[in-house]
């Protein structure tokens, strides 16, 4: 028996000296990964061989490491997305911030969207919106947060910039529109004339969207805090003392879809 146990005793031992060895060695790759080539070329070859020797041998240990610092990571998400939803909940204009609305006065149900003007995605959870909220204009307000997706849409953060300067005159749904109906035609000269278009004043337009980016800045950092990696991003919640539970989503939504959902958290 004394025997048994003592082996068992060695394994789970053995386990969690390659678990942290496993550890140990993937932040040794990502570091030498990270490295510029000049430093890189420094690592000492033989340290190089006995990393990737254990990783050979053990590479069950590898990957369940991986996993649990994915599931870390996921459960950090998770308590970011619970305190934004007590935050709506308790007190939504402190998540809304100056951020655009349009729909009810009242904050009974909260839509919140994270959106990408150059996402063409985006582009179809917009005409979905469209309809939803003709339906539901007095019962759900919709706030608009900027996500733009620098590292794939070249001219997402300057969309952004334009509809934030649009929205200082009054006029950020219907700029907004006009993004979203023409995203192969955005560019300066589109931005532009769709100001002139909406007889927005050219000057203060222009001047407004130099002082855009702290405002989309804060709002992308909330949208890395929720963990969100792709647009549209919503998140639909009724305030106050409501017992209903909110509903975190994403993608080109289906009417159908968003209609269940109001129907859930109503």
């Amino acid at each position: 028996m004394f025997v048994i146990k003592f082996g068992a005793i060695a394994r789970t031992t053995a386990k969690k000296a390659l678990q942290l060895a496993a550890t140990l060695i993937l932040c040794v790759v990502m570091l030498f990964y990270s490295l510029p080539v000049q430093a890189a070329s420094k690592i000492n070859p033989q340290l190089e061989q006995q990393v990737l020797q254990i990783i050979r041998q053990h590479p069950e240990v590898v990957i369940e490491s991986v996993q649990a610092y994915q599931q870390q990571q996921q459960q950090q998400v998770q308590q970011a997305q619970q305190a934004f939803v007590q935050d709506l909940k308790t007190n939504p204009q402190k998540i809304i911030g100056k951020s655009p609305t349009t729909g009810a006065n009242e904050q009974k149900i909260v839509l919140i969207e994270f959106s990408d003007f150059q996402c063409p995605y985006c582009a179809e959870a917009h005409k979905t919106l469209k309809q939803f909220m003709a339906k539901h204009q007095d019962e759900v307000k919709l706030v608009y947060k900027h996500f733009p997706l620098t590292t794939v849409h070249a001219e997402a953060l300057v969309a952004a910039q334009a509809a934030w300067a649009a929205n200082q005159q009054g006029k950020f749904w219907q700029y907004e529109d006009e993004l979203f109906s023409n995203q192969d035609k955005l560019g300066e000269e589109f931005y532009l004339a769709t100001a002139q278009k909406l007889d927005l004043d050219l000057e203060k337009f222009k001047s407004d969207r130099n002082a855009a980016l702290l405002s989309i800045q804060q709002d992308m950092q909330l949208g890395q805090q929720l963990g969100l990696s792709g647009t549209p991003f919503f998140l639909m919640f009724p305030t106050g003392n409501s017992e209903a539970d909110g509903k975190v989503f994403s993608g080109a939504v289906q009417l159908s879809d968003l209609e269940k959902i109001f129907a859930a958290v109503h």
